[in-house]
């Protein structure tokens, strides 16, 4: 169970031809490749609902806790990332430091986490689309624009864009990063658009008190307290309380820079290139966020704000007849990044697993032509568009939530461990006041993760059940480690 591979082995691995990925990313790719993912549903959907039934105007403190949370992980992940530059981001980490067992276990987490978090976007996509044809007075039908939640059957756009971000990674990194930074580009337009107007409409009434009062909660189950609250009797909401258990909800606005760690092996230099993609692309977002949400909360009322597209709302309410649309149009591209960059983290993952042959090996084969896992990417694809398409998954972005926190300690950790047993690895960058800060970043991120509902915790408990039963019956026998071939 606590076995391990050898950074030397991990990095012998990479070499294989029928394994080998194409290195194609430069440090501004990777940042871009980062921002694309980081800048999505976070503070285009939840920021709302955080502000409106926790946080008040102090969402803004909600997404800087959170970004200092995530930026104690990011140092870690960036030495990481820079000494041990292959694929499968805290899945290859933990295996090189803990051992086989944690691996998996984060490895399957990390499955759980990003094929989640890509077919939740893609149905906020499709609420977005249905924003944008009702815009241009073109209604889609409910049947195949709502799921099954929805008293419809299928939710079409949701399987579509799916569907088409599987066709474009398969294609190959080039085309991914192209329509990335593409994207990623529009994305920025519309983020810059929304602080210009929206800063000539902010209300400074709108952020008085700018931390609302603790009162009761209204909890419509227990399941839906934060753990934490719910372990010591709490119910009130808002307040100090209210600012935590906001920071909870919108850590899912920063699951792109782990995405970003997933990539180790296809940048060119990655001792020098994953450190600045990781902590430039985190830095960056975290700034917008700060000031996209005051911006929202400064136009509208904080409690205005639960609904599914606060930037619309918020447009919306500046009376300018063209903001809205044209906003919301941005945003449904800016989603479709989000949602191709999730998928383009879970195929990696799961492409480290199958090289260690932890997951069939036949898996992650690459194809000839385009030098990438092409089957993994249909699995990933096709889940992804089944669970937008016919599930309800708007409860699911705090499973989301837990597995990244998840993998934050478990990397916190990690680098702690590896710097004790193997300290002669060349490493280009180096968490600062070790072992103090990991230290810090591993409580910091458990301590958030309390915030969660139990109902979260108990789901993620299960999900990690089911993934011991897999290992102790396939991959215990079947690693490479344990079968003692090697590449």
């Amino acid at each position: 169970m606590f076995r391990t591979k050898t950074v030397e082995q991990a990095i012998r691995d990479t070499e294989e031809p029928e394994f080998q990925l194409r290195k194609a990313l430069g440090p501004v790719q990777l940042t871009v490749m980062g921002i694309g993912v980081l800048i999505g549903t976070g503070v285009f959907v939840l920021a709302g609902e955080a502000a409106a039934l926790y946080s008040g105007p102090a969402v803004s403190l909600s997404f800087l806790i959170s970004g200092v949370v995530c930026a104690l992980a990011a140092l870690c992940y960036a030495e990481f990332a820079s000494t041990v530059p292959v694929a499968g981001s805290a899945y290859t980490f933990s295996y090189a430091s803990m051992g086989e067992f944690i691996a998996w276990m984060i490895g399957w987490d990390l499955i759980l986490e990003f094929t989640l978090g890509a077919a939740t976007v893609a149905k906020g996509w499709s609420g977005y689309f249905d924003s944008v044809m009702g815009g241009l007075g073109l209604e889609v039908p409910e049947a195949i624009s709502g799921g099954p939640g929805s008293g419809g059957v299928l939710d079409l756009p949701a399987v579509f864009v799916s569907l088409l971000m599987m066709v474009v990674l398969i294609i190959g990194i080039r085309l991914s990063a192209w329509v990335n930074a593409s994207i990623t580009t529009l994305k920025l337009v519309i983020v810059a658009g929304i602080v210009l107007i929206g800063a000539f409409y902010v209300s400074g009434a709108n952020w008085t008190p700018f931390i609302p009062p603790s009162a009761p909660a209204d909890y419509n189950t227990d399941a839906g307290m934060p753990l934490l609250l719910q372990i010591f009797g709490i119910d009130t909401g808002f307040g100090l309380t209210g600012v935590f258990t906001g920071a909870a909800i919108v850590f899912f606005a920063y699951l792109g820079f782990d995405i970003v760690a997933t990539l180790s092996e296809e940048v060119k230099n990655p001792q020098r290139t994953m450190p600045i993609g990781i902590i430039a692309s985190l830095a960056i977002a975290t700034v917008l966020y700060i000031i996209v949400s005051l911006i929202y909360t400064g136009i509208l009322p904080y409690d205005q704000l639960a609904v599914e597209a606060p930037a619309a709302a918020a447009m919306a309410a500046t009376g300018i007849p063209a903001a809205e649309f044209i906003i919301s149009l941005g945003i449904l591209i800016g989603l479709t990044v989000v949602i191709m960059t999730l998928m383009l983290g879970q195929t990696r993952v799961a492409f480290a697993m199958s090289r260690d042959h932890l997951l069939p090996p036949t898996l992650g084969k690459v194809h000839k032509k385009f030098r990438t896992p092409y089957k993994l990417t249909i699995i990933t694809g096709v889940v992804a568009a089944g669970l937008s398409g016919f599930l309800e998954l708007t409860e699911l972005a705090n499973l989301v939530n837990i597995g990244t926190l998840a993998a934050f300690v478990l990397v916190s950790i990690g680098v702690i461990v590896l710097r004790r047993t193997r300290p002669d690895l060349p490493r280009t960058f180096k968490v600062p006041f070790m072992p103090v800060l990991p230290i810090v970043s591993a409580i910091l991120c458990f301590g958030v993760a309390l915030f969660l509902p139990a109902g979260t915790w108990l789901r993620f408990i299960a999900w990690m059940i089911l993934g011991t039963v897999v290992y102790y019956f396939y991959g215990r026998t079947h690693s490479r480690v344990a079968t003692g071939e090697s590449a």
